[in-house]
């Protein structure tokens, strides 16, 4: 059975602040795909400033969008303070709540392209010496999550 769902998630820095730097955006762009991965998911596109970020992401009809997002601000706000990432005080914090919304196949190229100008949209807030997000690419068609009980063809 073919499937192809898609989602545009937004979240914030607590408060706005300007927390995300170079560091930080290569570390959320490797955890986050990994979370996405173990969630049945794939983060297509991710594009940062300092202060939010926005993703694209692709999903199984059985991924569970709030513990995936759980997962990606929860997890990630951990990992980055173990490891001391981050410009605050405080470390890395997210503010509460998060934007989700339905993609459309036929509106993939204008959100991946919305994605990627988010530092020309928002200059002041561009993330020094971060050269932006490497997308991913999917073959339209092809199963990609394959439960236990079923082989690959």
């Amino acid at each position: 059975m073919r499937h192809r769902l898609y989602y545009h998630v937004i979240w914030a820095t607590r408060g706005r602040e300007p927390l995300l730097n170079a560091e930080l955006a290569t570390f959320l762009g490797r955890y986050l795909r990994n979370i996405a991965r173990q969630e049945r998911a794939h983060v297509l596109e991710m594009g940062m400033v300092t202060t939010h970020l926005h993703l694209l992401v692709r999903t199984d009809p059985q991924t569970q969008l709030s513990r995936l997002v759980q997962r990606f601000k929860g997890g990630s706000a951990h990992q980055a303070n173990v490891e001391r990432l981050g410009q605050g005080v405080d470390g890395l914090r997210w503010a509460k709540g998060y934007t989700l919304e339905t993609v459309s196949p036929r509106a993939l190229e204008a959100v991946r392209h919305y994605l990627r100008t988010q530092p020309e949209r928002h200059p002041g807030e561009a993330i020094p010496g971060w050269a932006g997000d490497t997308p991913e690419y999917e073959q339209t068609g092809n199963e990609q999550w394959l439960g236990p009980d079923r082989a690959k063809l």
